[in-house]
């Protein structure tokens, strides 16, 4: 069966590798995202699949009624408002911290004309004694980080999401759920990670047997969600019973989400880059 999530063709475009006979062939064109953070939608006007943040990829397959069909850098298909997508800019810093802003002027006290969450991704045009010039305006230099020095520990970027609401198919620090805190947390480290946690089971890390003992940097699946160990006995994890990113005892989680009918853990991976 065809997932929606990770198929690139509508009713009227297919991209063109798949070789479908009934839709108009595309290659598709390059663009980034323009705004903080964007939804990306199943339909024109439709529910959120996920989010999108400023500076991330896309292909456009197609731009009709005021909204672009796109594939994300990691095979997410759905829609955007076309007028949040621009193909001339190319970032070159991220976000590293929890927030920040873009100011009109090379001033703490002049208007703040953006707020940025952690993981946007800008240009920087020009470097000033505290500021960074980009388009969307001067950003404090220490808030950015150049994108060829990504960050080391997945775990880190996590506990930054520390107390975030949960906000279903989120991806920023101005909500998330718990799928789209181990795709900020692996990205920002620049190990390549699927947007849900059905397909971040099978894609992120390797196998781990259900006795090995766990350790910092562990991924831990159940049908649906999954959290991060921060060490041996601990784990961080959005998650709806808080309704916010949270700690919380793994064995402890493991009983709770069992008793509330989430069922047994299913799997268990290992960061390999993490491991040894």
């Amino acid at each position: 069966m065809t997932d929606h999530r990770l198929w690139p063709a509508n009713d009227r475009v297919a991209l063109q590798s798949l070789g479908l006979p009934d839709r108009i062939a595309v290659d598709g064109t390059p663009a980034r995202l323009t705004r903080p953070v964007t939804d990306l939608c199943r339909a024109p006007d439709g529910p959120r699949e996920r989010q999108l943040l400023l500076g991330d990829t896309v292909t456009v397959l197609e731009t009709r009624d005021g909204w672009a069909f796109v594939q994300t850098d990691n095979g997410y298909c759905g829609y955007v408002p076309a007028d949040r997508l621009d193909n001339t800019v190319w970032p070159t810093h991220r976000v590293g911290t929890f927030a920040t802003h873009a100011y009109a002027e090379e001033s703490m006290k002049s208007q703040a004309v953006m707020a940025l969450p952690f993981g946007a991704r800008l240009r920087v045009l020009d470097e000033r004694a505290k500021f960074f010039e980009t388009p969307q305006g001067f950003v404090p230099k220490k808030h950015l980080r150049p994108l060829d020095r990504p960050f080391a520990d997945p775990v880190t970027v996590a506990q930054l999401h520390f107390n975030v609401p949960y906000l279903w198919g989120g991806n920023s620090t101005r909500g998330l759920d718990c799928s789209g805190l181990i795709h900020a947390a692996l990205t920002a480290c620049d190990i390549p990670c699927p947007g849900d946690a059905d397909l971040q089971e099978n894609a992120v890390g390797e196998p781990l047997s259900a006795d090995a003992p766990l350790q910092r940097g562990d991924l831990l699946f159940w049908v649906g969600h999954v959290g991060l160990m921060v060490d041996a006995q601990v784990m961080i994890h959005a998650n709806g019973h808080a309704m916010a990113c949270t700690y919380e005892p793994v064995n402890a989680a493991i009983l709770r989400i069992q008793a509330q009918d989430g069922g047994e853990v299913t799997q268990r991976r290992r960061l390999t880059a993490l491991s040894g």
